[in-house]
């Protein structure tokens, strides 16, 4: 009788918090149950070879946006197909009520049934949410959402202006909320901060920080100049809209102690200001975010409005300073924000082109390539970033982002000396576009193993979606749901030796 489901042998195993280290990988019933020096082909039903690959947990892409843009369950399809294509294996995705997504308000007693209605049987990979309460009524059913797995929220900073302008119909719309404020921020900050005290684990905010006041002021000198294209865009939404955000943020968070993520840090101005709160306040818990954006492209050098994106693209120097923080240590996560916009949203000029793109699928080889090859990023750091670090402060470690006996085997087969160039045709995306192209990288994603089960390999997917919601916290030994079509199993037969 074979001992393991799956081994997998002859590979350099990325541990984290330790680094690489030849050993072999047992997976019993879709988790990790054995690491060892040395097992056999006898003792797996299936035999993965990594012969001169690296072994590394999943990527966690904490960042993602399923179904703003196209109908969620479609969008979770193609969109997890490119995200297992990079080596993700769970996706936290944003969901709010209002102007996109599903287009509606109302209760998240009935709107969260019909998210994972739509995401069950639709996702390559394993997935989560974050939810933003947008109205006063759904402050009251954050207990519940953290009994039903979701354990982070998220407030849009530049949403504000929206209900609070002279003429804030069209927003009020747009938002589907009358008190979209700081008052309403205060409260949802109140109500997180109460719940991880009471329950005693990280239950966090989100913070999207740009100020609207000043976007509107910088909008307006825009226009008057009559200035176009990306720069254009960058200066509309200025590094200083992102830190005056951060400073207003870090002031309600200091007064009520609410764990806070934030986002998407655009510019050397908003890593600054960032840093700088988090040395000011040691006590509080805050998590830098930066994307695979901010840290790759610039408006000097792309031109296209399909890279239009909120908060903008900068300069040459914003991306040496944002790699700069990741080296020292100063950034906690890299995520992609993954947005599927397609082209025809993106017509109309600067300012009716919509924001956003995707880029999940470069999340491992950007960081391997630029990261690890160029930027002297040691392995294990650059898998803290991209998984380790997301499973701690979202709540789904040990049971994702690390290699260990009775975490989920959720594995990356790397091939860190296969260059490839980057085109839209090998992301897997619905997107026909991407703003990352010609893009050269010095890595490639081989195989990606979702709970022992291969779901990529030789530049496909395999199977069908069997991805399923990860309540948070996540634990060792806790039942998941199976997919419907395929249950679980180990479908390693392509791989074997």
């Amino acid at each position: 009788m074979k001992g393991f489901d799956t081994v997998v042998l002859n590979g350099t195993v990325i541990v984290p918090e330790v680094g690489p280290t030849r050993m072999d990988l047992g997976i019993r019933d879709g988790s990790i149950a054995a690491m060892a020096d040395k097992l056999t082909p006898a003792d797996g039903s299936d035999v993965v070879d990594a012969r001169g690959l690296y072994v590394l947990p999943g990527a966690i892409d904490s960042h993602f946006h399923v179904g703003i843009y196209r109908p969620l369950d479609e969008d979770a399809t193609s969109e997890s197909r490119s995200a297992v294509s990079g080596g993700v294996t769970t996706i936290i995705s944003y969901f709010r009520t209002g102007h996109h997504y599903l287009n509606k308000t109302g209760s998240y007693h009935d709107i969260l049934p019909e998210v994972l209605r739509l995401s069950e049987s639709n996702f390559f990979c394993d997935y989560a949410y974050h939810i933003a309460p947008m109205t006063t009524a759904q402050l009251d059913e954050i207990d519940w959402l953290i009994d039903e797995g979701i354990t982070s929220f998220k407030f849009y900073m530049f949403y504000k202006g929206l209900t609070l302008s002279a003429d804030s119909t069209e927003g009020r719309q747009y938002v589907m909320s009358e008190d979209y404020d700081l008052g309403h921020l205060y409260e949802l900050m109140a109500r997180v901060a109460e719940a991880a005290s009471r329950r005693k684990q990280r239950i966090s905010l989100s913070l999207h920080c740009e100020n609207p006041e000043i976007i509107r002021a910088f909008i307006a000198r825009v226009k008057e100049a009559k200035l176009e294209g990306l720069e254009a865009y960058s200066k509309a939404r200025p590094p200083l809209s992102e830190s005056l955000s951060i400073e207003e943020a870090g002031a309600l968070a200091h007064a009520t102690l609410c764990p806070m993520n934030l986002l998407h840090l655009s510019s050397k101005e908003a890593v600054e200001s960032a840093v700088a709160l988090r040395r000011r306040y040691p006590e509080m818990d805050i998590v830098l975010e930066t994307t695979l954006h901010h840290l790759m492209l610039n408006y000097e050098d792309l031109q296209a409005l399909t890279a239009k994106v909120n908060p903008p693209i900068r300069t040459r120097n914003d991306c040496a300073a944002i790699w700069d923080a990741v080296v020292r240590g100063d950034i906690d996560t890299v995520v992609s924000d993954h947005a599927c916009c397609l082209e025809e949203l993106k017509q109309g000029g600067l300012w009716s082109a919509m924001p956003g793109f995707g880029g999940t699928a470069l999340l491992y080889p950007i960081l391997l390539s630029e990261g690890v090859k160029k930027h002297g990023l040691p392995l294990a750091r650059a898998v803290a970033l991209a998984s380790t670090n997301s499973a701690l402060q979202f709540g789904l470690y040990p049971k994702k982002g690390t290699i260990a006996v009775g975490a989920d085997a959720d594995l990356v087969l790397c091939d860190m000396d296969r260059p490839q160039t980057i085109t839209a045709n090998n992301l897997f995306s619905a997107q026909e576009y991407t703003s990352f192209e010609g893009l050269p990288v010095s890595v490639s994603i081989v195989a990606t193993m979702l709970r022992g089960k291969v779901v990529f390999q030789k530049g496909e997917t395999i199977g069908t979606p069997c991805g399923v919601f990860v309540r948070r916290p996540a634990k060792i030994n806790q039942t998941v749901g199976q997919c419907d079509r395929c249950g679980q199993g180990a479908d390693t037969a392509a791989l074997r030796t």
